[in-house]
Parts: C-alpha cells; sequence; structure tokens
C-alpha cells in the first residue's frame, strides 16, 4: 500500500497514545467505569441537539423537518439508551449480583433463553409490549449462559489491547456504540475512525467522550481507506470492528491486487487479527396471511414503509424484499396502503454517497418500476427471478422490491418463506416477520417453526428488526455461522449489555396493532403508534423527549412524553 500521502507519524503517535492507556483501563474499578459512563450520558444530553441538527442538515431536510426524528432516535437516543443498558447491568454486578436474573433465563424445546427485554420498570411503561429474547446456540445450557455472562467483571478481565473500530458513516450512533462495547464489554481501549461521510460528527463524540480521550483511552482520526488500511495492519492494534459492506471487509482482509482472490482460496490474510464485524446484506420482511381489518392494513403499511424508508433506506438492516403470500387476497390490498403511504409521505433526498448509481441500476432492471413521492421512492411490486438484483444485491437506498410466494395456508407459505430467506437472499442481519395474533394462534407450531428456522441475527416479529440495535440489550450482529473468507454480514455482536457469550441470535415482539386497537386483536398493550415509524405526527417532539427522559428518568417528565406519543 502507498502510505507517501498518509501523515503516518501522526497515526503512529496515534496508537502509541491509545496504548499507553491499555494497561490503565485494564486497572479501572467498575465503580469508576460506572462513574465515567453516568458522565457520558450526561455529557450526550448537553451535545444532543447540536448532534441531532447536524445529522439533519448534512442529510438536506433541516432541523425541523418531520424527518428530524430519525436523528434523534438513531443518534443521542440510542447513545443514551445504551449506556442506560450498560449501566443497570454494571450497578447490578457492582452491588454483588450475577449480571442477569436467573430467573430471566430457561430451557425451551432444548433452546435455552435468555429474556432481555423489558429489562426495568421503565422499559415496560415506554415500550410496553415489546419484548426480547436472547437464543443461545444449540447445546448451550442455562447454567451456562449465566456462567459466562460478562467474565470482563466475574474474574476473567480482557488482557490490555487496542481495538480499531471503522466507523459506519450512515447511522450517526453506530461508531459511539462499537467505542462503548470495545471499552466496556471486551475492555479495550479504541481507535475510532470516523467515515468520511459523517466525520462532522467527530467534535460531538469528541465533547461526549472527552474523559475517555483525556485518559488516552480513546483516540479519534478522520481518513478513508488508507488510513483505515494503515490502521489496521498497524502492529500496535490487536483487533479490528467494522461496520459497512462485505466488499470493505474483503479488501481489508484479502486486499485489492490480482492476487486478493487467490489470497482469499487459500486463506491467507493480509490481515490475521481477531476481526468483528457487522455487514448488511438483503433483509426480508414476511408477511403471514391472516384475517386483517382495514386499520390493520394501513398500520402494517406504515410499519413497512418506516422498515425501508427510515434514514432513506440507507441502513444495512432496511427491508428490502417484502415476501408475500401470492393466494392471499390481502397482498394487493396491503400494496395499495404501501403506496398511499410512500406517496404521503414529506420529500427527501437519498443522500448517501452512490445512491442514484444504485437506484438507476434497479430502474434499469425494471423500466416498469413504480416511482411513488419524490421519485426516489422505488416499488417493484412482483419479482419473478430470484436471480433480480434486488434480490441479490443489497441497494442501500429507497428501493423496496415484493416477492410472491405460493401457499394456501399459513403454514404452506411459512416453510417457502423461510427457505427463500435463508437459501437465497445473501446476508444474515436481520428480518422481519409479521403475523396476526390469532393466525399464531391458529398456527402455533408453522409460527413457532418460522421463528425457530429462520437464520438471521436478529428477528423482529411484528417489530422491525431494525429497533434491535437501538436498546442496548439485544446482541446486534450476523447469524453465527460465517467466515473471513465468506464473511456474508459479518462476525460477531456488539451492543449485548448483559454480556451474553454464544449467542445465536435475538427474537424481538412488539405488538401486532396500537392500543387500543390490540384488544380487538388479542394482542392488547398499551403502546401507540411507535414514535420511529415515519408517519408519527408527533415523532420529533417525541423522542426528544425520550432522549432527555432516557439520560435521566423521573415521574414529572412522563406526563409530557406520554401527551406527544399519544398526539402521534
Amino acid at each position: 500500500m502507498n502510505t507517501s500521502a498518509l501523515d503516518t507519524s501522526l497515526l503512529d503517535r496515534t496508537v502509541a497514545d491509545v496504548r499507553a492507556g491499555a494497561a490503565s483501563w485494564t486497572a479501572t474499578p467498575l465503580s469508576e467505569r460506572i462513574a465515567l459512563l453516568e458522565r457520558l450520558r450526561s455529557r450526550v444530553l448537553a451535545r444532543a441537539a447540536d448532534m441531532a441538527d447536524a445529522g439533519s442538515r448534512a442529510k438536506g431536510y433541516g432541523p425541523e423537518s418531520p424527518w428530524a426524528a430519525e436523528d434523534w432516535i438513531g443518534g443521542p437516543w440510542a447513545l443514551v439508551q445504551n449506556a442506560a443498558a450498560l449501566l443497570h447491568v454494571l450497578r447490578r454486578i457492582a452491588a454483588g449480583g450475577d449480571p442477569v436474573d436467573g430467573r430471566r433465563v430457561r430451557e425451551e424445546n432444548g433452546r435455552t433463553l435468555v429474556d432481555v427485554f423489558p429489562a426495568t420498570g421503565w422499559d415496560t411503561l415506554l415500550l410496553n409490549g415489546f419484548s426480547a429474547q436472547v437464543w443461545m446456540r444449540p447445546g448451550v445450557s442455562a447454567e451456562q449462559a449465566l456462567a459466562s455472562a460478562a467474565g470482563e467483571y466475574r474474574g476473567r478481565p480482557a488482557e490490555p489491547a487496542v481495538a480499531l473500530v471503522l466507523g459506519a458513516g450512515n447511522v450517526a450512533a453506530i461508531t459511539a456504540l462499537d467505542i462503548l462495547h470495545k471499552l466496556y464489554a471486551e475492555g479495550q481501549v479504541v481507535i475510532a475512525k470516523m467515515n468520511p461521510v459523517n466525520a462532522y460528527l467527530r467534535p460531538h463524540f469528541e465533547y461526549v467522550f472527552e474523559e475517555f480521550v483525556e485518559r488516552k483511552l480513546l483516540r479519534f482520526v478522520d481518513g478513508g481507506a488508507a488510513e483505515g488500511g494503515y490502521l489496521s495492519r498497524h502492529q500496535g492494534v490487536d483487533t479490528l470492528h467494522i461496520t459497512g459492506s462485505d466488499r470493505t471487509h474483503d479488501a481489508l482482509v484479502w486486499g485489492t491486487d490480482e492476487d486478493a482472490e487467490r489470497r482469499r482460496r487459500a486463506d491467507l490474510p493480509l490481515i490475521a487479527k481477531p476481526f468483528s464485524s457487522e455487514l448488511g446484506g438483503v433483509s426480508p420482511c414476511v408477511v403471514t396471511p391472516g384475517p386483517w381489518s382495514a386499520a390493520d392494513f394501513r398500520f402494517q403499511a406504515e410499519h413497512i414503509v418506516t422498515s425501508k424508508m427510515n434514514n432513506s433506506g440507507h441502513n444495512c438492516i432496511a427491508s428490502q424484499i417484502l415476501v408475500l403470500p401470492r393466494d392471499w387476497d390481502g397482498t394487493e390490498r396491503l400494496l395499495d396502503e404501501i403506496r398511499k403511504v410512500l406517496r404521503e409521505l414529506p420529500p427527501r433526498t437519498d443522500y448517501y454517497p452512490g445512491a442514484a448509481d444504485r437506484l438507476a441500476s434497479v430502474r434499469a432492471a425494471h423500466p416498469t418500476a413504480e416511482e411513488l413521492g419524490d421519485g426516489c421512492r422505488l416499488l417493484v411490486p412482483d419479482i419473478a427471478d430470484h436471480d433480480d438484483p434486488l434480490v441479490s444485491e443489497e441497494v442501500f437506498g429507497s428501493a423496496l422490491g415484493v416477492v410472491r410466494l405460493p401457499g394456501a395456508t399459513p403454514d404452506a407459505f411459512l416453510r417457502r418463506a423461510v427457505d427463500f430467506a435463508n437459501d437465497t437472499l445473501p446476508g444474515t442481519l436481520g428480518a422481519t416477520l409479521i403475523v396476526h395474533p390469532r393466525t399464531e394462534k391458529a398456527h402455533r407450531n408453522a409460527v413457532r417453526s418460522a421463528i425457530a428456522g429462520l437464520r438471521y441475527g436478529t428477528l423482529g416479529v411484528n417489530c422491525w428488526s431494525g429497533v434491535g440495535f437501538l436498546l442496548g440489550y439485544t446482541p446486534w450482529g450476523a447469524f453465527p455461522g460465517h467466515t473471513r473468507q465468506d464473511i456474508g454480514s459479518g462476525i460477531g455482536f456488539v451492543h449485548n449489555a448483559f454480556m451474553l457469550q454464544d449467542i445465536e441470535k435475538t427474537v424481538l415482539r412488539a405488538p401486532f396493532a396500537p392500543a387500543p386497537r390490540g384488544l380487538l386483536t388479542g394482542d392488547p398493550s398499551l403502546s401507540p403508534r411507535p414514535p420511529y415509524f415515519v408517519t408519527h405526527r408527533r415523532a420529533l417532539t417525541t423522542v426528544e423527549r425520550l432522549t432527555r427522559f432516557t439520560a435521566a428518568p423521573s415521574p414529572a417528565k412522563l406526563p409530557a412524553l406520554f401527551a406527544a406519543a399519544l398526539r402521534g
């Protein structure tokens, strides 16, 4: 690699500075780690509006736009929520308890499951009806799951080490959350290379993490592929974590020259260090036929559009393929509602570099694709060829494809949908399954088999799987089994506040219908339309108030928060 254009001396000093702090972090007592995290949470709150505003301006719509709610959700709120999750677990350990209450762990149908959400009374109140379970890998017992959790704080601390975090350019909190994971879950100090797309966040992160920077536990650097490559191969860097694409991973590990493929086949990597990654893929949303009402069609259309249009689809977990029953009379009705929602949304552009070219490729493959709203929103309502580019390649933009599968009953359809998702779509990061509660009750074994059979790191049942990125308690990563030679959606899990080991996947659940209509569907909860829905009329106000509450919970803040949420 040509390093003549790099300031390698600056990068070398950065590595040396952080390496000098590694041993001190290993020796930092739990009480002090907790205090640092508590003060960090306060600093996030102080900088929250500026951080969110920076994101909304960079994306071209400004801080007063309805779209700006996503810059609060995927920035300050995600950061304070993940910090709160870590604090909850660390305080349990500091008080002499286990990281996971043994009552949360059970064995069911030969598998060990850990209830990770809701974790606190506030969780139950604010996200009523939402829940999450971590499925441990086959063969892991409840006792093993409990004993292996949070080894960093239970007599198995990591050796001092320097981690390189190669930041993502799309969602503000990703880099910050990866930093927290490396520091607190793996006990490593961090060099964080900002992605050029959102390097404007660096001053905000340096403010939030100021104490960690002062203690030489963390350094931020700017730059592109050259800086990332140099640091990745630096002898002073021990481990790496990357969020991005499989192409970025392969370029680092195998190179980009004519010998890259030979190296891959022979398993002769340019970088052989421990390497974790989150790399996206083509995420499905599977809709099970059922007895839906008109309100159900509208609500689930908003849900599906949210899973596509959040951040203009520039998410590794954005729904890209909608899997619908060919023989269900609700299929066309649902698509019509999706079209309506897409047309009603305020305008915005696909801002991420390369998006225009990727959408142009979709148009070239599908000249009759429907353009809805501002022209960036593409709907391909019937993909018959499973070699189609929308099926085989991540678009990372606002295009949604529809695949219709046969199946006269929910059982038959779900079997085909699971096989299609597992065997045809690339990637294993996340999938969403939508099923009416009465359908699940009547076809319990089929739904249970689908949940068990879908090979994804996060499966959302009536909940966009992207919510798992936000909660902190829910491990985030690809389904196990990828290797550096076939990296897929990546290796390893981050976030994971309970610091569980031997994870297979997380299963999220949310109410099929909002309150009070859930009483009619057999899925009652107190949850209104979720504030992350792109159709929530008071989303910006709601998530601002939610961020401030999460950073410093107080019953006095609840009336205003609930008022905004209910008016959404």
